[in-house]
Order: structure tokens, then C-alpha cells, then sequence
């Protein structure tokens, strides 16, 4: 496989990430979720909203899941990606929560997001995670 050829895999890899979260988050399924992350990640939300490490994440969206983002499904495209090292990639991505049957992120719940991946054992994990609303 030529240099260019792995390049492009690798970034078709780092853009797919955010479909493991969208499949996890239809599923509501907290420990789908955190399986994502690596074991030391973070993730910053608004309102003050600081977790650590995968068992934090996957006990804050377990949570979230049986309260107040039960029965939502997330949305994202990717903006942006490019590579910190070969195993350290940034994406961008713009998207947000959808209630209900709405096909588009509401206004008003639309945010961007940077995601910093790591590649570990061959998979690459958000291993920092923050989004900000648009409207902010």
C-alpha cells in the first residue's frame, strides 16, 4: 500500500469515529458509549460539565441515557481532521442532539465539536472530547 493510500484509510478511520458515537447514542447505550474513549479520556460539555476517565463517561451517559437525553439520538458531520503524529489525529465536527422524529439538529441545540484521537492497539479512541454550542 502506497503512503498516499494509508493516508486516506487513516482518515477515512478518524471521520468514522463520530458514527460509533451516533450508533451508541441510538442505542442509549452508556457502556457502548465509553467504549470509545480511552481508559484516561475527558470530556468537557457545556454547563460546566467535566468527566474523566472511561468508567466516569460511561457512568455520566449511562445517566444521561435514563434521564434527560432518554429516547435522543445525536447527529455529526465531520469539518475537519488532520494528523497531530500518525497514532494523534484532530477532527472537527458539527452537529448536535435531535429529539423526536426532527431529521436536522434544532438551531438552537447545534454545536462544534473537537475530538482528539489516539490510536491504541490498532483503533483510534477519543481520548479528549468538547463541544460548544454554535449559538454561544
Amino acid at each position: 500500500m502506497s503512503p498516499a493510500s494509508t493516508t486516506i484509510d487513516e482518515t477515512t478511520a478518524i471521520r468514522q469515529v463520530p458514527q460509533r458515537i451516533i450508533a451508541a447514542w441510538a442505542a442509549n447505550d452508556g457502556d457502548a458509549f465509553a467504549e470509545v474513549f480511552t481508559e484516561d479520556a475527558t470530556m468537557i460539555l457545556p454547563g460546566d460539565i467535566y468527566v474523566a476517565g472511561r468508567e466516569g463517561i460511561r457512568a455520566f451517559m449511562g445517566f444521561a441515557y435514563s434521564g434527560p437525553l432518554k429516547g435522543t439520538r445525536v447527529a455529526g458531520e465531520p469539518l475537519s481532521a488532520r494528523f497531530v503524529t500518525e497514532d494523534v489525529a484532530v477532527l472537527v465536527t458539527r452537529g448536535g442532539v435531535l429529539h423526536g422524529e426532527e431529521t436536522e439538529v434544532a438551531p438552537e441545540r447545534a454545536i462544534r465539536a473537537t475530538w482528539v484521537l489516539a490510536k491504541q492497539d490498532g483503533q483510534w479512541l477519543v481520548t479528549a472530547y468538547q463541544n460548544t454550542p454554535i449559538g454561544a
